[in-house]
């Protein structure tokens, strides 16, 4: 029986969320608790998305967090296909699109992220495509089929790993695939150039046309419909779809709108280790949030999955009043082709000096280390498995190895003598 003298209201219906939702029953929370989400789907998971359910190996059922059912065996209240449109710090209380008002004692923002819109003539032409709802997913899995069957081309605006990971199920499909991506290699901006032309590699392989260096400037059309896009060096691309791939911005408006503090540097809702924002009866979770690491000793925006699924747990233990230091270190995981990845850790270009391998480059079967000073930032396993703990603690010790060490494979991870 739920005891209505205190509520906890959750904004946003993904995946830190539901934990957090999950996590307050668990801890034994008895007071009500709100979850709001604007889309009209139960909660799930993004990362199918992309993988799984784009390739049409992972049924539609098994995406969500929970079975509807649970919400209503949890006493969780849920209000969905309906954005919060305002939150009045000083009442505590939250509007809904539709004009309810409720009132919170404490308030989790875990309202996600949006992929970055194209800025060009012909966004508007039937067949462009962004990805990260599942009706998205829905558009795009018809679109490919389409593509495949009728050997259409698909351009990709983007070389990061939601890019990829299209480019890969694009091919399942038989679509042939354009990658305009504006940086000299796949996924610079995270694992740097060092490894970059393994996974340009890959693509090609694997019949991907990978374009560097360019940046798309128009889609143009007839009709309608998409049927080329142009780059600006004037060069033009057959395509009969387009997806936009450039990143994804937090959803912080309302956050700024209640007059919350911002990160400057990510644009993510600042929060301390806590997962406490700049008013301590509001917490932040999941893709929004950017967190004082206590580990990293920087602030983090992280987007990926693991990052949802602890915080949103570690959020809602924090507003019950339990002491919270959330110091994960980051992770997520890949899969292209016949590739599959791990990373861990946060090592991007201009903050190591120099990347170590252990193992099998060429066969793509290795551990690839971000070092700076011989400390490990981060690590990267392709092929190989049940390391990514060991790498945590490595980055989590914070200690110098020996990189002479660290590439022999012969040298467990637990055992490296320091330099």
């Amino acid at each position: 029986m739920v005891d209505a003298h205190e509520t906890f209201v959750i904004i946003g219906g993904g995946l830190a969320g539901a934990k957090a939702a999950e996590t307050l029953r668990g801890e034994g929370f008895a007071g009500r608790v709100i979850l709001i989400g604007d889309e009209r789907d139960h909660p799930y998971e993004r990362p199918p998305l992309s993988k799984g359910y784009l390739t049409g190996d992972e049924e539609r059922a098994g995406l969500f967090v929970h079975e509807p059912a649970w919400y209503a065996r949890a006493e969780v209240e849920l209000h969905l296909g309906q954005p919060a449109v305002h939150i009045d710090r000083h009442t505590r209380s939250v509007r809904l699109g539709d004009g309810t008002v409720l009132r919170y004692d404490k308030l989790l923002l875990a309202t996600g992220a949006e992929p970055r819109r194209l800025d060009v003539p012909g966004t508007d032409l039937a067949g462009v495509h962004h990805l990260r709802r599942l009706a998205h997913a829905d558009g795009l899995r018809g679109m490919l089929t389409r593509l495949g069957r009728e050997n259409g081309h698909l351009v990709i605006a983007g070389a990061g790993w939601i890019g990829l990971e299209v480019a890969a199920a694009a091919r399942s499909y038989g679509a042939e695939v354009t990658v305009i991506e504006r940086d000299p290699s796949p996924l610079h901006r995270v694992i740097g150039p060092e490894l970059g032309a393994l996974f340009a590699d890959l693509h090609r392989e694997n019949g991907v046309r990978l374009v560097f260096g360019a940046t798309l400037a128009e889609i143009v059309g007839a009709d309608g419909q998409v049927l080329a896009v142009r780059t600006a060096d004037g060069e033009e691309h057959p395509a009969h779809g387009v997806l936009a791939a450039i990143g994804a911005a937090p959803r912080a408006a309302l956050a700024d709108a209640a007059g919350l503090d911002l990160d400057a540097a990510t644009g993510g809702i600042a929060v301390d280790a806590a997962l406490r924002t700049s008013d301590p009866a509001i917490h932040a979770a999941g893709d929004a949030a950017a967190v004082q690491h206590p580990v990293l000793d920087t602030r983090l925006r992280v987007e990926h999955w693991a990052n949802a699924l602890h915080s949103g747990p570690a959020a809602a233990r924090a507003m019950l009043g339990q002491d919270v230091s959330y110091d994960r270190i980051p992770y997520f995981f890949s899969d292209q082709y016949d590739v599959g990845l791990e990373y861990s850790g946060w090592a991007p270009p201009g903050t190591y000096d120099q990347v170590v391998c252990r193992g099998d480059v060429g066969k793509r079967e290795f551990i690839a280390f971000w070092l700076r000073e011989n400390r490990v930032l981060a690590g990267l396993n392709v092929n190989v498995w049940d390391v990514a703990g060991p790498i945590q603690d490595l980055v989590r010790s914070g200690r110098a190895v020996d990189p002479h060490r660290l590439a022999d494979p012969a040298t467990p991870l637990t055992d490296l003598p320091s330099a």
